[in-house]
């Protein structure tokens, strides 16, 4: 099978900061994957995302997106992933068009295709009706959508996912779930991180829990339940990360 990402021997560290927050990280996600990232608040989620594109440089160790090492091949792997962050990522001014048209140029899509690709991305996150408007003028669902609009108008093979539905309704998360899952089904790996364990379980076919910056459990979700004896991924989560205040 062929691998999307492959860690080795990851060693990070912030600057200014006493002890690792990753020493001797090693993980691999297969090419089609639906991968989830899970652990308490610092569990590290965040900034092994950062790291997986090149937001973050590693002091020691390898990433390679589709075998391309991060350190040495740039401009390779920012054609081969998106990244749907946090925050919202676009200019509150500008409309979603405006906002997919600068993106998509700055990406180096031609126009033609560009014009084809935010009518058909817009379309299917319910935004066309909307797509004059200026996006500060949005619910946070809509925003939300904007963000994942910009990730995948390159087409992208890997797409990060960094708590994509955080603050939206329930119609809106189970709207982007969908989308997910059908960009998934096309042949787009999917790496994903949320608090939200109950929509997790419903997208992640395989997951990794991570905790001090270390992986603590990885498998499939139905064998890592079975081998805890718990019917949920939250029942999971607490029982191998336990149940204390994490701040």
């Amino acid at each position: 099978m062929t691998v999307a990402v492959s860690i080795e021997d990851l060693s990070f560290g912030y600057k200014g900061r006493s002890g690792k927050n990753f020493n001797h990280l090693n993980l691999k996600i297969n090419e089609g994957d639906r991968f989830g990232i899970f652990g308490p608040n610092g569990a590290g989620k965040t900034t092994l995302m950062n790291l997986m594109t090149g937001l973050l440089d590693y002091e020691a160790g390898s990433i390679q997106l589709a075998g391309n090492e991060i350190k040495t091949h740039r401009k390779n792997i920012k054609k081969l992933f998106g990244l749907v962050p946090q925050d919202f990522s676009f200019y509150h001014e500008l409309s979603p068009e405006e906002n997919l048209e600068f993106f998509g140029a700055w990406s180096g899509i031609d126009q033609r295709t560009l014009r084809q690709k935010i009518k058909s991305i817009l379309g299917m996150l319910g935004l066309q009706d909307f797509r004059n408007l200026p996006v500060k003028q949005f619910s946070g669902g809509m925003k939300r959508r904007v963000n994942l609009a910009i990730s995948v108008l390159h087409d992208p093979s890997i797409l990060f996912l960094d708590e994509p539905t955080v603050g939206v309704d329930v119609q809106t998360r189970y709207a982007i779930i969908d989308y997910l899952k059908e960009l998934n089904k096309k042949g787009t790996t999917l790496i994903y991180t949320s608090h939200q364990l109950n929509e997790a379980e419903d997208l992640c076919e395989n997951i990794a829990l991570i905790d001090e910056g270390r992986i603590i459990a990885t498998n499939t979700l139905t064998e890592l339940l079975k081998e805890h004896g718990q019917d949920g991924l939250e029942g999971l989560f607490l029982t191998l990360t336990g149940k204390e205040y994490r701040d």
